[in-house]
């Protein structure tokens, strides 16, 4: 479970920037949009975010930095010594362009909260540290820094520690994380928190076409496919069934030798295609994917996912939710998550959208509700609808759009100019 992103100096955000899922001790709703944490500062936590905001206001770099921090995570301990890394600061300040980046997340996972964050420049790590809270009290379990004097890095240990100090921080290169080093060395003790970036971190970012074929795996349970039909039928889309038919395809290969193409060959190989039936009355077509509206394209990608996340757990970050999906939809899909019966295992949903609607008619607190925007300086900003003085039945969505809480569009002149008479 994620409990709170912080981030600095990270594409068009220059200042520290937090995102919570904390919950407040506001009581609206807390049956379903929230779960207990059995921590004392922070008894529950939000099942769901959402961040409004302009086009070009932040949203999506907010999202990138997440998924930036679980790449490094994953990867990191394979980079070769000579590659630098991917750093996109805040370039409109002379001071911030030439200074580190910074990404922390707190975590709870299996009781156990992890405190785990790295700061980076393009050509190393200058910075990672990690502490955990095992009852109340904090344990810094590492910490690593920089030191540009002697040009090495300088780990403090804690007690609490397991695993060989020495071997796995010397096989750590300078544009490595510790983490995804130690863990590749076997150590246990940090497996539990590399894991979670790995399995339970599900990111999708806009733009990026979310394959059919994991549904499509799945529906050959016939327990998930009656699932799968119901999400569906549940979102007024009319099939009765899916199967997924094995069939032959011809699959056309390219070898290029000296800059030209020297073989290409086609083979036949067997692929697994999902085939929906649509019933009205006693009458049933069955048809293909492609067939299939895009709405209903992406809905039926995103439901053996999102069931595998719901199933265990995980923390599903989705940009531009509402992309091909009718607004009812996606007040459909965000529902998932705060439903105690289907969501049992406390799986998380952030996601962007520019739909208003989501907050009208009690499906969001005030605290899930997040807005960015940019200032004079082109800096991004993130704030909590919690820090406007929003009443209790304000109409929340009326108040967005009058710009009553900032993150909308401003336009200067008109979209539309009126031709001159005569013209």
């Amino acid at each position: 479970m994620l409990l709170e992103f912080r981030f600095k100096n990270y594409r068009s955000f220059r200042d520290e920037t937090k995102l919570s899922l904390v919950a407040s001790a506001d009581k609206t709703l807390r049956a379903t949009n929230t779960v207990g944490t059995d921590i004392k500062a922070m008894p529950s936590a939000l099942l769901s975010a959402v961040v409004y905001g302009p086009n070009a206001s932040g949203k999506s770099n907010l999202l990138k930095a997440l998924e930036f921090m679980r790449a490094m995570v994953v990867t990191s301990a394979s980079h070769t010594p000579q590659a630098t890394l991917n750093v996109q600061p805040f370039r409109l300040d002379r001071e911030t362009a030439s200074e580190p980046t910074r990404l922390e997340a707190t975590i709870l996972l299996d009781g156990t909260r992890y405190q785990y964050g790295f700061e980076f420049a393009p050509a190393r790590i200058t910075a990672e540290w990690l502490i955990v809270y095992q009852g109340h009290r904090p344990q810094t379990w590492f910490d690593r820094r920089f030191d540009p004097k002697s040009g090495e890095d300088q780990y403090d240990f804690g007690p609490s520690f397991r695993g060989n100090k020495k071997l796995q921080s010397q096989a750590t290169k300078p544009n490595s994380l510790f983490l995804s080093t130690a863990v590749q060395l076997n150590n246990e003790q940090l497996t539990p928190l590399y894991t979670w970036f790995q399995d339970q971190l599900i990111i999708f970012m806009a733009g990026g076409q979310i394959p059919e074929a994991y549904s499509t795996e799945r529906i050959k349970d016939p327990a998930w496919e009656r699932k799968i039909a119901s999400f569906l039928n549940a979102a007024d889309i009319a099939i009765s069934s899916i199967r997924a038919q094995s069939q032959q395809a011809h699959q056309m290969t390219f070898r290029i030798d000296g800059g030209t193409f020297a073989e290409t060959r086609t083979e036949q190989s067997e692929i697994t295609r999902p085939k929906f039936t649509h019933s009205v009355g006693d009458v049933s077509m069955e048809l293909e994917f492609e067939d299939q509206s895009e709405g209903t394209q992406k809905l039926y990608s995103l439901a053996g996912p999102v069931f595998d996340i719901l199933d265990k757990g995980k923390v599903l970050i989705v940009d531009e939710l509402e992309r091909s999906l009718h607004e009812l939809l996606v007040r459909h899909f965000v529902s998932l998550f705060q439903d105690p019966k289907v969501n049992r295992h406390g799986a998380q949903l952030i996601f962007t959208t520019h739909d208003t609607s989501l907050l009208e008619g009690g499906l969001l607190r005030r605290d899930q509700v997040w807005l960015t925007e940019k200032g004079e300086d082109q800096a991004s900003v993130l704030v909590p609808l919690t820090d406007y003085s929003a009443r209790k039945g304000e109409a929340l969505d009326r108040g967005y759009r009058a710009g009553r809480y900032g993150a909308i569009p401003f336009l200067s002149e008109p979209l539309i100019r009126k031709a001159p008479v005569g013209a």
